[in-house]
């Protein structure tokens, strides 16, 4: 039990403390930010490019069930309206995705992966995919469960510091 007076930053630290989840986060993320560098890159895409492609594929996973539009890409990227617009143009022009309007409501616009371009990012992810498959049989049901609570309250938390 810490006292009132401690703060999580001034907790000493052992294999599940502040700074080794900290070094371990951005480690993980400065491999997958390694990964979309080199995917845009070979695609001749922007790094904000491969941002919007993972949130135009995910849109349906989500809390929102329902395609991406521009404006949500927008307040989820954190960009400008006209940023938007030239990222979008970019992954229309290389055939990524397609913009089609709503049918109940022509003023909007739905975002959709581009099939063939989800071959190619399948076939790019691969090894990312496999690298996942092989750590998950390191770990029981039970502690995998723990994992993806966690970082469904790691992503949970970090959104809340955007809003």
């Amino acid at each position: 039990m810490r006292s009132k007076d401690q703060s999580p930053s001034t907790l000493p630290d052992g294999p599940t403390g502040l700074q080794r989840f900290a070094v371990l986060l951005r480690g993980m993320n400065a491999e997958f930010n390694r990964i979309a560098q080199e995917f845009a890159h070979e695609q001749g895409l922007h790094l904000t490019d491969v941002q919007a492609l993972i949130a135009i594929m995910d849109a349906g996973e989500g809390d929102e069930d329902s395609p991406m539009t521009p404006g949500r890409l927008r307040d989820q990227l954190n960009l400008t309206s006209g940023a938007v617009t030239a990222c979008l143009d970019r992954l229309e022009r290389s055939g990524h995705i397609h913009r089609v309007r709503a049918p109940d409501d022509r003023r909007v616009v739905h975002l959709h992966y581009a099939t063939a371009a989800k071959s190619v990012a399948r076939e790019f992810f691969m090894p990312l995919a496999r690298s996942t498959d092989a750590a998950r049989p390191q770990f029981s049901e039970e502690e995998l469960l723990v994992v993806v609570r966690f970082l469904d309250a790691m992503n949970h938390e970090l959104a809340q510091l955007r809003q």
